[in-house]
């Protein structure tokens, strides 16, 4: 099994950033990407230890369709489509997933594959998808 925090090493410096990420620095990330006409999104993974609550967590935050099968295919699926041409590029943060990733590592480490997948996709479209993912100081 892959160790969730090889991911940081993976993805660090692609469009997948994992690490410490304080709610201030994560209203900055949103105030940037906002001023530069990107969308954003904030997805609060507190208390999520399950992959069914973290799928439904982010269907929630982005407005999945009711199709959204709550599946890592169909996250890739609803997340690989920037969802038109006026759409240049979204700036996706998730907060607090160090409980996740300490209790679901291999769960972990699929949501960051499927992120860095759909971050291809987006680039494939000419359109930029960044995410950052923010675990506590404290426990990097």
């Amino acid at each position: 099994m892959t160790d969730a925090r090889d991911c940081c090493k993976v993805f660090g410096a692609g469009p997948v950033h994992v690490a410490p990420l304080t709610p201030e620095a994560a209203d900055a990330l949103c105030a940037l990407a906002t001023s530069l006409g990107l969308r954003c999104a904030r997805i609060d993974l507190q208390a999520c230890l399950h992959k069914d609550d973290l799928l439904e967590r982010i269907a929630a935050a982005l407005g999945f369709p009711a199709w959204f099968g709550r599946n890592w295919d169909a996250l890739l699926d609803c997340l690989a489509d920037p969802g038109g041409p006026d759409i240049p590029g979204c700036v996706l943060v998730f907060e607090h997933a160090e409980e996740l990733r300490a209790a679901q590592p291999g769960t972990f480490a699929t949501l960051v594959t499927v992120l860095g997948d759909a971050a291809g996709a987006w680039q494939e479209r000419q359109a930029s998808l960044r995410v950052f993912v923010g675990v506590d100081p404290v426990t990097e």
